[in-house]
């Protein structure tokens, strides 16, 4: 194998370790460290710095070994993890991230990113030495001199690996001595493969490391090896590598610490498979046409009246749906990755702004599609730094209202009706509704004398450029922002609503689809044209009876406004027998669509509309049918919230609603 067939899997293993390695360090800003979140965090980086010699990245491994140095330090107590520090190796990590997206983006040299590297390491550098200093003048030099016998297995060339990739990685925290290799395992000449491997090392080495760590370096091979540390007065020659079988070997080595020998074999790990995105993006779409094409079947084999092909297409269309749920499931993903991505931006911007700011997280198991995942992360990273420059008073502040002197943002996603909620809260201020009402005076977005509710006030903040921040600061009061986080959220079919209570707080809600390709829908007709709802938002269907000229209806007691579709979209009147109402639903509120055909179930691919008709009104999207006639998907909160408003006036739109 080519080694760099093999750097995709470093550059996805770097990922997750350094993610790890953010979260161990921002627990450390929370708390006391605990050991343990010492040593995963010293473990992230030690095993990026294995991997990138392996690769022969060796501006990756001086850099991380400088970092590696100053973890260890603080791992065996002679450098305490101080708030300066914390803010130094988290400066280090993004300054790996960035090598390894260099070496990702085809620079193999990586240089070390100066100035920013040599800043980095300096500091690291003089704090591990002071450390290491006060060390030294505790006690004598305590250097110890090891034999490292090794006898790699015989299909490590194959995986990629080379053999003194081991050596080189040796050398940066040890003095190789002497480095003999052995021929023991050589075949005769005419049996010899190439792509097998016959090494084997004896190595005397001098270090001040323990056991463990030196064992540590063969991490990656420890389960297809032979290795034996000892000390080098009582060396001995490792046995041969077909002496012991590797299961045992990997079970029950002498060799391996207790660590190691817990760890479950190869054979035993989870079993599944990354795959690329791209590729899972065109089954998605493929199965897409697939439902077309199964539609287009089905309606044929009805119309030709042939029973049995009818019922073939049936069972066709019910297999069909198997697959584009169990493709559906593969695009579905948690959203704690994004959430835990804001860890990093409160521990941040919470010491730009000299706040003490606590983020808790709730829901991070809920998912939804990875998509929305992708498009949702830049909405919240606006909300979560608002709330935290606006919303967060200062501390003298939330002294005088009786308020514990740290903030408080809160993360929290969970399930409703079909759809997916997200939640940005924060303990703060609130929103103060006379100024918002001021501001909006003075720039002409309200008549004076218009009484609005809460909502039609706090909507006013997603106005464009409305801001009524007094000062401008790096992060916020320039008046863009929440305009735009509006617009990206409609852009995903979703919706965002606010709630604010002055003194209390303020939380954002922003409700998304749980998916952008496939739905299942719910047809309905108006004269010739043809219309899809989310068959998720629908709650029932009833018969349109007298309604005396008013666009509200009797449903069992309850007050029940409509809107017909087919002024919504002027469609032209034609005499119908009966007309139905399809009863919606959009987070609390409810209401009626009035359609003159219920057409039944299908599933809806979503296709989006083209630039000329994004402006459409109660549009977001469009399908293809089985008989190749495009369907609109009609927005449901848009029209919800047009059968309220209707219901509230009858001047015209109201400031704050989003009427058709």
């Amino acid at each position: 194998m080519n080694v760099d067939e093999a750097l995709p899997g470093f550059f996805v293993e770097a990922a997750d370790l350094l993610v790890g390695m953010e979260a161990g360090l921002l627990e450390c800003s929370q708390a006391a460290p605990a050991p343990e979140t010492i040593n995963l965090i010293f473990r992230s980086a030690h095993t990026i710095k294995g991997s990138a010699g392996l690769f022969g990245l060796d501006a990756i491994v001086r850099f991380v070994h400088v970092v590696e140095t100053a973890l260890d330090a603080v791992r065996h107590g002679k450098l305490a993890m101080s708030d300066d520090l914390l803010a130094l190796l988290l400066r280090a990590k993004d300054h790996i991230a960035a090598l390894v997206a260099r070496v990702e983006s085809g620079d193999r040299v990586a240089a070390e990113l100066e100035p920013s590297g040599e800043q980095i390491t300096g500091a690291l550098k003089r704090l591990s030495g002071s450390a290491a200093a006060a060390e030294g003048s505790r006690g004598a030099d305590t250097t110890a001199q090891w034999r490292v016998s090794m006898r790699f297995g015989r299909d490590m060339l194959k995986a990629g690996m080379d053999p003194l990739a081991f050596i080189r990685y040796l050398a940066t925290f040890a003095s190789l001595e002497r480095v003999t290799v052995t021929e023991d395992d050589l075949p005769p000449s005419e049996s010899f493969d190439p792509e097998t491997c016959y090494l084997g090392f004896e190595i005397d080495l001098r270090t001040a490391e323990s056991k463990a760590r030196i064992e540590a370096a063969f991490e990656l091979v420890r389960d297809d090896c032979t290795l034996r540390i000892t000390p080098a007065a009582h060396a001995e020659p490792a046995a041969r590598q077909d002496a012991t079988p590797p299961a045992e070997r990997a079970a029950g080595s002498a060799a391996a610490p207790e660590g190691d020998r817990k760890k479950p074999a190869r054979g035993a790990a989870k079993h599944s498979i990354r795959v690329d995105a791209e590729k899972l993006d065109h089954l998605i779409t493929r199965i897409g046409e697939l439902i077309i094409a199964a539609a287009g079947a089905q309606l044929a084999a009805r119309q030709a009246r042939d029973g049995e092909l009818v019922e073939h297409t049936s069972t066709l269309a019910g297999l069909v749906e198997q697959v584009r749920e169990s493709a559906l499931q593969l695009r579905m993903v948690k959203i704690g990755g994004v959430f835990d991505r804001f860890k990093r931006v409160v521990h941040d911007i919470s010491r730009e702004l000299d706040k003490e700011i606590h983020l808790v997280i709730k829901g991070e198991d809920t998912e939804l599609d990875k998509t929305l995942v992708e498009q949702i992360a830049d909405p919240l990273t606006h909300l979560v730094r608002n709330a935290m420059d606006h919303g967060i008073e200062a501390a003298n502040a939330r002294a005088a209202r009786g308020k514990p002197p740290a903030g408080t943002v809160t993360l929290n996603a969970f399930h409703d009706s079909g759809s997916v909620v997200i939640e940005v809260g924060d303990d703060g201020g609130g929103l103060r509704r006379e100024r918002i009402l001021a501001k909006a005076l003075e720039r002409g977005l309200v008549e004076p004398g218009r009484e609005l509710t809460d909502r039609e006030a706090f909507d006013l903040i997603f106005e464009p450029g409305f801001s009524t921040a007094e000062h401008v600061t790096n992060l916020s009061g320039r008046g863009v922002g929440m305009d735009v986080v509006k617009r990206n959220i409609t852009a995903l079919r979703g919706d965002v609503t606010l709630r604010s209570v002055e003194g209390a707080g303020t939380t954002v809600s922003i409700r998304l689809p749980l998916t952008l390709a496939i739905i299942n829908g719910f047809q309905v007709g108006v004269g010739k044209s043809s219309f899809v709802l989310p068959l998720e938002v629908i709650d029932e269907v009833v018969e349109l009876g007298a309604v005396n000229g008013h666009d509200l209806m009797d449903l069992r007691g309850e007050v029940l406004p409509f809107v017909r579709l087919r002024q919504v979209f002027g469609t032209p009147e034609a005499a119908v027998r009966r007309e139905s109402v399809v009863v919606v639903r959009h987070g609390l509120q409810r209401a009626g669509l009035v359609v003159d055909a219920l057409l039944g179930e299908l599933q809806t691919v979503i296709k989006p509309l083209g630039k000329m008709f994004r402006a459409v009104d109660c549009v977001t999207g469009s399908s293809i049918l089985g008989n190749g006639e495009v369907a609109l998907i009609l927005d449901v909160p848009a029209l919800v919230r047009r059968a309220a408003a209707r219901n509230r006036h009858s001047s015209g739109k109201r400031v704050g609603e989003s009427v058709c």
